[in-house]
């Protein structure tokens, strides 16, 4: 996989297709995706106990895998956006972006000289240890390092045209439960407040072509924010499909399950104890 296969996902609007993991970096989940048929993953450091060293490792597996990476920092602060990217992550997802300013910030952080002032660590994860001409790795970072921009308040929708207008935006992606917060109706994801704030970042993407992201957690609702415009579909998060599924086959075998092998509907015979 070369380092700038996420951007090329980015170029496109054509429909691509990814998971959210939070919890399981076992090293094995790059494969796993892989194999199910994403086409990406959206990696998380903001919502869950993964540090560095973890991230650290957790990219290896990714790349192994030939799995494009995108990374959730915590926040937009310098070190966090410009950590995550020396060891190797392809594309940082910034939580919260609110402001114009704040997304020049970002891109400052994120782009080497003259593009930006993020600090040279040449021969790392950030190049995939590779040994070459220092100027030479310096544009192909800056060429190819992904920036999404996480619009999930009302700030951010007030600003989205603007945000959008930037040509290191590669992505605009959707917070939905912390915009609906924001907008003061938690939850509320069928209310004409949120439904308009939806709209108008779906109208900043299309007008400067921008990739538009959500996270999805039925095959159901990916259709349906597939048809209104959204391109990079995040669908499901590992916890919660584990669970979902555990429990989906917990639930039916204790519906019909007998114990002592009488049969669904007979009588249920309980052993005896030693």
């Amino acid at each position: 996989m070369t380092f700038g296969a996420l951007k090329q996902l980015t170029r496109t609007l054509d429909l691509r297709l990814g998971h959210y993991v939070g919890e399981f970096v076992t090293p094995g989940i790059g494969y796993m995706l892989k194999e199910a048929g994403c086409e990406y993953c959206f990696l998380d450091t903001e919502h869950s106990g993964m540090g560095f060293d973890v991230l650290n490792r957790t990219l290896r597996f990714m790349e192994a895998a030939s799995m494009p990476t995108m990374v959730r920092v915590p926040s937009s602060r310098y070190d966090h956006i410009a950590r995550a990217l020396d060891v190797g992550a392809q594309g940082i997802v910034i939580p919260m972006l609110g402001s114009l300013e704040q997304a020049r910030s970002v891109i400052a952080s994120m782009k080497y000289t003259p593009a930006g002032r993020r600090g040279v660590a040449p021969g790392l994860g950030n190049d995939r240890y590779r040994i070459r001409p220092v100027t030479e790795m310096l544009r192909e970072s800056n060429e190819q390092t992904v920036f999404v921009a996480l619009i999930e308040t009302a700030e951010g929708v007030a600003q989205v045209d603007e945000i959008a207008a930037l040509p290191e935006i590669d992505v605009l992606h959707v917070g939905h439960f912390d915009m609906s917060c924001s907008l003061g109706i938690p939850g509320a994801f069928d209310d004409r407040r949120f439904l308009d704030a939806m709209a108008r970042v779906v109208a900043a993407g299309r007008k400067h072509g921008k990739a538009l992201g959500r996270m999805v957690s039925t095959p159901e609702e990916g259709i349906a924010m597939a048809a209104e415009g959204w391109n990079m579909i995040c669908y499901g998060g590992d916890v919660w499909l584990y669970q979902t599924a555990l429990r989906q086959g917990l639930d039916a075998i204790r519906r019909e399950a007998v114990v002592g092998g009488a049969g669904p509907g007979g009588p249920s015979k309980t052993p005896k104890g030693n």
